[in-house]
């Protein structure tokens, strides 16, 4: 099965892309400086303000000039201010703001998109001056600048906000060289090289600890404020702050590899998946643009066909007034922005979606399918107790621990633990996982089967079948076609899976889980935590069955698990979601969702986000269109002058704005 979202597109061109599609396919609002912009923001914060000084100043030369010549007009005439001079002056007036968009507009007719909002301006604010009104044609392309310079900042802080919370890493790091540590930059830093990390430090590449123990702060990681304490040999990655003693930690992974550059090139391509919505919002700008162009042509000639009292100059205006409020900015703006907020809403909370499609998904949830191990429980397995059967107890776990070192299942890292050193001495071969039932293999010459008792059955090894009744995981052993024993091995139920429930329970979302585990197990995990449904004893293919029948029932479907054992889940579920992905890099390229920590309520959380961010653009949605439809009919009727189409224009386009990015303030 083909993923859904092998589309990726480079993270380094990306937002130049979108900002080039927006301008020219969609003929509407263009956000090119706003990159230009970012981009140099990205580099240079000590003239962040001189910068959006420099923005607006054409803006505030144009309001000044026009704010004179209204007081000329209106409150203080002055007797040279008429003809030519004032003629002149509104000129003056309107190149700061109006030279600019002349030369978009001229830049899209030349590529072939006529239709853009800059055309549409041009034709407004030049036509408002061939009939003599002068101040109403600058005010229109005065607020419509400022309503763009807005935009761009809005724009820019939102991406900025992301960029900022993800991109954590320092330039520098003090590397460990002889007796001696020097300042290296960290794009330099080699595979291989030694850390120093003081307390209070980021850490600028992934590796692994070389010390005994440190604590780290993983916020920027996960959302999670609680320490991380990790000991030697454990995985370090780049933006953990070291919180305690000096800590040395050995590079295995190259500056651009590590993993917060994978996840932020990841938040970063989301942009470019587009929403169902946003997708609609373009192609009807495309078409309803040149409508509105015609229909503005049609208001202006129309009448003097059914009108006895023609006068061309009056419905000229009408039809100037018809055009200022079709510009469709305040939606293909907005919409991209409150999806953009979504994403950043959910970076902050230490969940990574990959594109605003899988945000709306996410608002229209039914069922959530949940894996049991690493999911709803901690997966850290201990083992409680030994049976052996014909062999000594030592024999049992030293044979045991030894196959289970060619296992990545996290059962058996219990057992190595368990059997601390004495599988030394031992030599393993032939060694392979049976899928969903265990791992076969030799150690020392003996055959030795290790797993559940599905495992024995396929090989027609009689067992205790006591064992069945246990709901705990039992890891039977066989060696040489010979019954030898069992582990009973206790997980733990996380702390907030629970809660997490609940919280689906409340928002009418049903909730099922799927387990490799005996059905034993699973029925106690289950009752525990009030799950509707738990289905045990299930092979990765069996779990593909039971998602597939909810699917067949037109249900829209999460599935939750460690997304690289159920990948073919994940990929087949509306929305697949890998718990714990900072562990994996196979998580972070098969799941639409990773939670950065393993907190099951981020399930919750992410489905909240997409609720609110729909709600967000719908509200826009229908602000932008109520407004524009009451003044389109105003305008066209001869009540609205250009003032009122100025603000269905700009105004709702920068309250669509405002609504689009308070997602990013609200708490989840």
């Amino acid at each position: 099965m083909t993923h859904k979202h092998n589309d990726k597109e480079s993270c380094c061109t990306l937002e130049k892309k979108t900002v080039k599609k927006k301008s020219h396919d969609s003929g509407c609002c263009s956000h090119d400086d706003s990159e230009n912009h970012s981009h140099e923001d990205d580099h240079d914060h000590s003239n962040g303000s001189d910068s959006v000084f420099k923005m607006f100043l054409p803006s505030i030369i144009s309001l000044g000039l026009l704010l004179i010549a209204i007081l000329f007009d209106n409150f203080s005439p002055q007797t040279w201010f008429v003809g030519w001079v004032r003629i002149v002056w509104f000129c003056v007036a309107y190149i700061p703001v109006g030279l600019p968009v002349l030369k978009e507009a001229f830049e899209s007719i030349r590529k072939g998109a006529v239709f853009s909002e800059f055309f549409l301006m041009c034709i407004a604010t030049l036509g408002a001056f061939g009939i003599g009104q002068y101040a109403e044609g600058v005010a229109v392309m005065l607020f419509y600048s400022i309503g763009e310079l807005f935009q761009m900042l809005a724009v820019k802080r939102a991406k900025s906000n992301i960029k900022s919370l993800l991109d954590q890493r320092p330039d520098t790091a003090n590397v460990i060289e002889g007796f001696a540590t020097v300042s290296k930059k960290a794009s330099d830093i080699t595979i291989g090289e030694i850390i120093q990390l003081k307390q209070g430090e980021k850490l600028a590449l992934d590796g692994k600890l070389l010390s005994g123990h440190a604590t780290f702060n993983t916020a920027a990681l996960t959302g999670e404020s609680k320490p991380d304490t990790k000991s030697k040999g454990e995985a370090v990655l780049a933006g953990m702050i070291n919180l305690n003693a000096v800590a040395q930690v050995e590079v295995t992974t190259a500056f651009n590899d590590s993993k917060l550059s994978r996840i932020l090139e990841m938040v970063q391509e989301a942009s470019a998946k587009k929403a169902p919505t946003e997708l609609f919002i373009r192609k009807f700008a495309k078409i309803y643009t040149p409508i509105v162009v015609y229909l503005a042509i049609g208001i202006c000639f129309l009448p003097i066909l059914f009108v006895t009292d023609y006068v061309f100059k009056d419905w000229l205006y009408r039809a100037l007034i018809f055009l200022v409020i079709s510009c469709p900015c305040a939606l293909v703006i907005s919409i991209p922005l409150g999806y953009f907020g979504g994403i950043g809403a959910a970076s902050k909370n230490g969940i990574l979606i990959k594109g605003s499609t899988f945000l709306d998904i996410l608002a229209t949830i039914q069922v959530v399918v949940m894996d049991k191990t690493g999911t709803l429980t901690k997966g850290v397995f201990k083992v409680q107790k030994v049976v052996a059967v014909g062999i000594s107890e030592t024999d049992l776990v030293k044979y045991t621990a030894a196959i289970e070192t060619k296992s990545t299942h996290p059962v058996g890292s219990a057992i190595i633990e368990y059997a601390k050193d004495i599988v030394k001495d031992t030599t393993v071969t032939e060694a392979h996982e049976i899928a969903g039932h265990g791992i076969k293999g030799l150690v020392d010459g003996k055959e030795i089967l290790v797993g559940s008792a599905k495992l024995m059955k396929k090989f027609d090894i009689s067992y205790n079948t006591e064992i069945d009744t246990i709901p705990f995981t039992i890891i039977v052993v066989a060696i040489n076609q010979k019954y030898a024993g069992y582990f009973l091995i206790a997980d733990e139920i996380k702390e907030d899976a629970k809660e997490t429930i609940q919280s689906l329970h409340k928002s009418n979302v049903k909730t099922i889980m799927l387990s490799g585990d005996n059905q034993a197990i699973v029925s106690l995990v289950a009752k525990e935590l009030n799950i509707d449904q738990a289905f045990g004893d299930l092979l990765p293919e069996n779990k593909v069955q039971k998602v597939s029948e909810l699917k067949a029932q037109h249900l829209k479907i999460i599935f939750v698990g460690d997304g690289v054992n159920d990948a073919p889940v994940i990929a087949l579920a509306d929305v697949g979601i890998a718990m714990g992905g900072l562990g994996s890099d196979a998580t972070i390229e098969t799941a639409d969702v990773v939670i950065q920590n393993d907190q099951p309520t981020k399930i919750f959380t992410a489905i909240n986000i997409g609720k609110k961010t729909k709600q967000i653009v719908w509200q826009n949605i229908g602000l932008a269109f109520t407004v524009k439809f009451i003044v389109l009919v105003m305008g066209a009727g001869g009540i609205a002058t250009m003032w009122e189409a100025v603000f269905a224009d700009v105004g709702v386009a920068l309250l669509a704005i405002l609504n689009a990015v308070r997602i990013q303030r609200m708490k989840f």
